[in-house]
Parts: structure tokens; sequence; C-alpha cells
């Protein structure tokens, strides 16, 4: 069974965001940890928790997307915001065991000026810190467009993240359609040479979910802006051709799109 759902707000605990999945057609969905521009998370509801279980396991929702706030750069400069982001991601996956089984995902980060490969190094460092071999959360670095200084815009970065962290089995990928293909990977030409390519460099088995989103801006452009469904450049048939591919089957599919839980409902009606 595809599945497939969209960014849903925490605001009023797990069950609620369930509900809310199950309404629009969703068996999945993605949520953020806290504040996405801030640091403040609400403290875990232990009843809420076991009640969204309970439901989560009669409607079939199985692997649910948690996505850390933008504000984290693992690779700053700056070892304030390394440490920021250290203590962060850290309280995150403490939280998250609450949700075993589940998967945990966060942008790279920007090496601000300091080059690739001291800003792959300050990550991979970050990441060594905080995976356990005893974690029940797979660690997901997201796919980047390559704006700025961003690491992770291209698979080989990922890949030296992922060589140089320890606890291997605790690490892997989510794909986000929007920023691969302004980083210059055309999956709308290509999505087959594109998967391949992913497969030959990271490897199929560490990718855990994907983000399914158009893009405001043409190829290669190095923007990350995204678009509802079949509004921008990537197109409905390029997106149904990705939740559909058989090499992804059985992955989370959630959609970032601008949207409110009425849009949502309309694109993955369309998309399955």
């Amino acid at each position: 069974m595809l599945k497939i759902g969209c960014h849903l707000s925490s605001s009023k605990g797990f069950l609620h965001m369930g509900k809310e999945a199950v309404s629009i057609g969703a068996n999945t969905f993605q949520f953020f940890t806290r504040n996405p521009r801030g640091s403040k998370a609400k403290p875990i509801d232990e009843e809420d928790v076991r009640a969204y279980l309970s439901y989560a396991k009669e409607h079939e929702i199985e692997r649910i997307v948690a996505h850390a706030p933008y504000t984290l750069n693992a690779c700053s400069a700056d070892e304030k915001v390394r440490e920021f982001a250290l203590m962060t991601m850290k309280d995150d996956l403490e939280r998250m065991e609450y949700l075993p089984g589940n998967v945990y995902n966060f942008h790279p980060g920007s090496h601000v000026g300091q080059g690739i490969e001291k800003g792959i190094d300050w990550i991979a460092s970050l990441l060594n810190e905080i995976l356990t071999p005893d974690q029940h959360t797979i660690v997901l670095l997201e796919t980047m467009s390559g704006k700025g200084s961003e690491v992770g815009s291209r698979f080989e970065e990922l890949a030296d993240i992922i060589e140089k962290v320890e606890c291997k089995e605790k690490i892997g990928v989510c794909f986000d359609t929007c920023h691969v293909y302004d980083a210059g990977y055309d999956i709308a030409g290509n999505l087959d040479g594109v998967l391949k390519e992913f497969d030959q460099i990271i490897g199929l088995e560490k990718l855990y979910a994907v983000h399914v989103n158009d893009t405001k801006n043409p190829f290669k452009s190095h923007k990350d802006r995204h678009e509802k469904i079949g509004e921008g450049y990537l197109g409905t048939e390029v997106l149904r051709k990705v939740v559909h591919h058989p090499l992804l089957a059985g992955l989370p599919f959630c959609l970032e799109t601008p949207n409110e839980l009425e849009g949502y409902a309309a694109e993955i009606k369309m998309l399955r």
C-alpha cells in the first residue's frame, strides 16, 4: 500500500495529527519536533502518545517522519551554534523514544565559508556524539538544493557524511523532489538514472523517506521554493512516477507543498 501523507502541525498532539491524517486519506505524516524557527519543545504527553499509538495501529499508520527545526546548523563556524544543534537533536532523539521505529529528518547545514570538507566533518562529528546503537530512531540527512553554502546538495556529500558516521545502522537519507531537481538531478527527464546514481553513490538501502514537492524554479536553480503538485516545473505526472516507482515502494512519502488540509487531501488523492 502506498504510504503518503503531508506535514501536519504538532501543536495539538499526536492523536490529533493521526486523526487529521486519516481525515485526508493519509497513512503517514510529518511533524516538527518543536517550533521550526525556535528552540522550545512541548513536554511529552504520555497519555496522548499511548492513545496515538493505539489509533495508528488501528488505522495502519506506520512510519512517520519527525523534522528538526530549520534553525539548526550542525556545521556552523560558530561553536555555540553547533552546540545548540547538538543539544536540540540529542533532546529530540530522547523524545522520539516514545515513538519507536520512526525517522528523524534534519537539514545537514551550511558551512558558511569553511568549505564542504570542513562542513562534512562537523556534521559527522555531531552525529557521532548523538547516535547510539540502542536508539530506536533512524536519523535522516535531507537532500538539499545547494543554495548558499548548503552541504548535502550532491549525493557524494551525503555519502561522505555517512562514511564518517560510526553508527551507520542509525543513519539514512530523506530524498526531497524539489531539492534534488533544483540541485541539478533531472528527475523529470531521467528519474531512473537519478535513482541509479543515488544507489551507486549512497545506496538505496539508506533511503528511508521522500518529500514530495513540486518546485517554483527551473532545473538546477539552487533556489529551494516548494510549489503545489502540478503547478511547478516538475508537474503531476513526474511526481506520480516518483511515488509509484518500484524502487521506492514502502517508503513514506510526505508532502510539504504550500497547502492547507483541503489542498493536501486533493494532492494525496491525485497522487494515489
